[in-house]
């Protein structure tokens, strides 16, 4: 698994908000808040925006907010904003992937893989996360204990 600095930045962005909603925020103050570089979340915020997942708006009393409820925006709807799919494999969709010979079950590896992290980043919404407290499924792996060891010489 591997999170770039820009999903980052956008998922935790959007908690900013959702911890706000329905008022809104300036980017600077999400900047500040998040110790996020402010010409990169503004660059951030319009993907957000141009996806209809915030608003914006001018002015005195303006800044960004959420277009939609935070109970209604997944982790996954942030991130596909940012990097596109979920999970991919040299640039393609892991059910479009062919491999040779012994290889070729392989593909099916990256499939279940891909449906174990939107499993979760498809039901933990920003208000979860806000008000601290994940679904019953998320919970229950981060309550395991190996969930908070790598394993092995290598990063997982």
């Amino acid at each position: 698994m591997r999170i770039t600095a820009r999903v980052d930045y956008a998922v935790r962005a959007a908690l900013e908000l959702a911890a706000v909603a329905p008022e809104a925020l300036t980017c600077d103050r999400i900047a500040t808040a998040q110790g996020i570089p402010s010409r990169f979340l503004q660059a951030i915020l319009g993907d957000l925006q141009h996806a209809r997942l915030v608003t914006s708006q001018r002015g005195r009393d303006g800044g960004y907010r959420l277009a939609l409820p935070p109970s209604e925006i997944s982790i996954a709807r942030i991130m596909r904003v940012e990097q596109g799919f979920l999970a991919e494999v040299h640039g393609q969709r892991p059910e479009d992937v062919e491999y040779p010979g012994t290889a070729a079950p392989l593909a099916s590896v990256w499939v279940a893989a891909r449906e174990a992290y939107r499993r979760v980043l498809e039901e933990v919404t920003l208000a979860d996360v806000v008000a601290g407290k994940l679904p019953e499924h998320a919970a229950g792996l981060v309550a395991m204990e190996e969930a908070w060891h790598s394993f092995g010489d290598t990063a997982d």
